[in-house]
Protein backbone atom coordinates (compact mmCIF):
# COMPACT_ATOMS: atom_id res chain seq x y z
CA UNK A 1 0.00 0.00 0.00
CA UNK A 2 1.43 3.37 -0.94
CA UNK A 3 1.38 6.52 1.17
CA UNK A 4 -1.67 8.06 -0.55
CA UNK A 5 -3.71 4.89 -0.06
CA UNK A 6 -2.58 4.69 3.58
CA UNK A 7 -3.59 8.33 4.13
CA UNK A 8 -7.04 7.66 2.66
CA UNK A 9 -7.45 4.62 4.91
CA UNK A 10 -6.43 6.62 8.00
CA UNK A 11 -8.88 9.42 7.10
CA UNK A 12 -11.64 6.87 6.59
CA UNK A 13 -10.93 5.29 9.98
CA UNK A 14 -10.96 8.67 11.73
CA UNK A 15 -14.24 9.64 10.04
CA UNK A 16 -15.95 6.37 11.02
CA UNK A 17 -14.72 5.94 14.60
CA UNK A 18 -13.72 8.11 17.53
CA UNK A 19 -10.13 6.93 17.91
CA UNK A 20 -8.23 8.39 20.86
CA UNK A 21 -4.75 6.89 20.61
CA UNK A 22 -2.16 6.42 17.89
CA UNK A 23 -1.68 2.84 19.01
CA UNK A 24 -5.36 2.19 18.24
CA UNK A 25 -4.89 3.55 14.70
CA UNK A 26 -1.71 1.51 14.32
CA UNK A 27 -3.51 -1.64 15.49
CA UNK A 28 -6.48 -1.05 13.15
CA UNK A 29 -4.09 -0.55 10.24
CA UNK A 30 -2.36 -3.80 11.19
CA UNK A 31 -5.70 -5.63 11.18
CA UNK A 32 -6.12 -4.40 7.61
CA UNK A 33 -2.69 -5.70 6.64
CA UNK A 34 -0.90 -2.34 6.81
CA UNK A 35 2.18 -2.23 9.00
CA UNK A 36 3.52 1.20 9.99
CA UNK A 37 5.95 2.37 12.62
CA UNK A 38 4.85 4.88 15.26
CA UNK A 39 7.15 7.46 13.64
CA UNK A 40 5.53 6.99 10.23
CA UNK A 41 2.04 7.16 11.73
CA UNK A 42 2.88 10.37 13.61
CA UNK A 43 4.13 11.92 10.37
CA UNK A 44 1.01 10.74 8.52
CA UNK A 45 -1.28 12.33 11.13
CA UNK A 46 0.69 15.58 10.97
CA UNK A 47 0.55 15.64 7.16
CA UNK A 48 -3.19 14.98 7.21
CA UNK A 49 -3.75 17.87 9.62
CA UNK A 50 -5.31 15.56 12.20
CA UNK A 51 -5.98 17.18 15.57
CA UNK A 52 -7.26 15.90 18.87
CA UNK A 53 -10.70 17.09 19.88
CA UNK A 54 -12.22 16.87 23.36
CA UNK A 55 -15.88 15.97 23.68
CA UNK A 56 -17.67 14.92 26.85
CA UNK A 57 -14.37 14.40 28.66
CA UNK A 58 -12.95 12.13 25.95
CA UNK A 59 -10.18 12.96 23.48
CA UNK A 60 -10.22 11.64 19.94
CA UNK A 61 -8.64 12.37 16.58
CA UNK A 62 -10.49 14.50 14.06
CA UNK A 63 -10.13 15.88 10.56
CA UNK A 64 -12.02 18.92 11.86
CA UNK A 65 -10.28 21.56 9.77
CA UNK A 66 -10.83 19.67 6.52
CA UNK A 67 -14.15 18.04 7.25
CA UNK A 68 -16.13 20.75 8.97
CA UNK A 69 -14.41 23.80 7.50
CA UNK A 70 -13.76 25.03 11.03
CA UNK A 71 -11.08 27.68 11.21
CA UNK A 72 -8.02 26.99 13.31
CA UNK A 73 -9.00 29.98 15.48
CA UNK A 74 -12.36 28.38 16.26
CA UNK A 75 -10.53 25.23 17.32
CA UNK A 76 -8.16 27.26 19.51
CA UNK A 77 -11.12 28.91 21.19
CA UNK A 78 -12.35 25.46 22.26
CA UNK A 79 -9.27 25.13 24.46
CA UNK A 80 -8.18 28.66 25.36
CA UNK A 81 -10.01 30.54 28.05
CA UNK A 82 -7.89 33.70 27.85
CA UNK A 83 -5.58 35.37 25.32
CA UNK A 84 -3.13 38.18 26.03
CA UNK A 85 -0.79 40.05 23.68
CA UNK A 86 2.68 41.48 24.17
CA UNK A 87 3.69 43.20 20.93
CA UNK A 88 3.88 40.41 18.32
CA UNK A 89 3.54 37.54 20.83
CA UNK A 90 0.26 36.04 21.99
CA UNK A 91 -0.11 34.12 25.24
CA UNK A 92 -2.99 31.66 25.26
CA UNK A 93 -4.10 30.18 28.58
CA UNK A 94 -5.80 26.79 28.73
CA UNK A 95 -6.53 23.95 31.09
CA UNK A 96 -3.63 21.75 32.15
CA UNK A 97 -2.36 19.62 29.26
CA UNK A 98 -4.14 21.48 26.47
CA UNK A 99 -1.42 23.93 25.36
CA UNK A 100 0.25 21.26 23.21
CA UNK A 101 -3.10 20.52 21.54
CA UNK A 102 -3.43 24.19 20.60
CA UNK A 103 0.13 24.19 19.25
CA UNK A 104 -0.72 21.15 17.11
CA UNK A 105 -3.77 22.95 15.70
CA UNK A 106 -1.63 25.92 14.66
CA UNK A 107 1.17 23.73 13.32
CA UNK A 108 -1.31 21.72 11.22
CA UNK A 109 -2.82 24.88 9.70
CA UNK A 110 0.47 26.76 9.17
CA UNK A 111 -1.13 30.24 8.94
CA UNK A 112 1.03 32.90 7.28
CA UNK A 113 0.45 35.25 10.21
CA UNK A 114 2.12 32.90 12.71
CA UNK A 115 5.82 32.05 12.71
CA UNK A 116 5.75 29.42 15.44
CA UNK A 117 4.59 28.26 18.85
CA UNK A 118 6.03 27.17 22.18
CA UNK A 119 3.79 25.08 24.43
CA UNK A 120 3.96 24.55 28.15
CA UNK A 121 1.43 22.58 30.16
CA UNK A 122 -1.31 25.22 30.25
CA UNK A 123 0.21 28.17 28.38
CA UNK A 124 0.95 28.58 24.69
CA UNK A 125 3.21 31.27 23.28
CA UNK A 126 2.31 32.16 19.71
CA UNK A 127 4.94 34.15 17.82
CA UNK A 128 3.22 36.19 15.13
CA UNK A 129 4.81 37.67 12.01
CA UNK A 130 4.35 41.22 13.31
CA UNK A 131 2.32 43.26 15.77
CA UNK A 132 -0.59 43.75 13.35
CA UNK A 133 -0.84 40.00 12.79
CA UNK A 134 -0.88 39.48 16.56
CA UNK A 135 -3.66 42.05 16.96
CA UNK A 136 -5.71 40.40 14.21
CA UNK A 137 -5.32 36.86 15.60
CA UNK A 138 -6.03 38.09 19.14
CA UNK A 139 -9.22 39.83 18.00
CA UNK A 140 -10.40 36.76 16.12
CA UNK A 141 -9.78 34.44 19.11
CA UNK A 142 -11.51 36.88 21.46
CA UNK A 143 -14.50 36.95 19.10
CA UNK A 144 -14.99 33.21 19.71
CA UNK A 145 -14.26 33.44 23.44
CA UNK A 146 -17.03 35.97 24.09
Amino acid sequence: MNKTERHELIKSMIRQEKIGRQTDIQQSLGERGVTVTQTTLSRDLRELGVVKIYENGRAYYSLAIEEEQVSFVQLLAQYAYKVERASFILVLHSELGEAALMANIIDAEKPATILGTLAGADTLLVICRDEQAAQDVEAEINHYLE
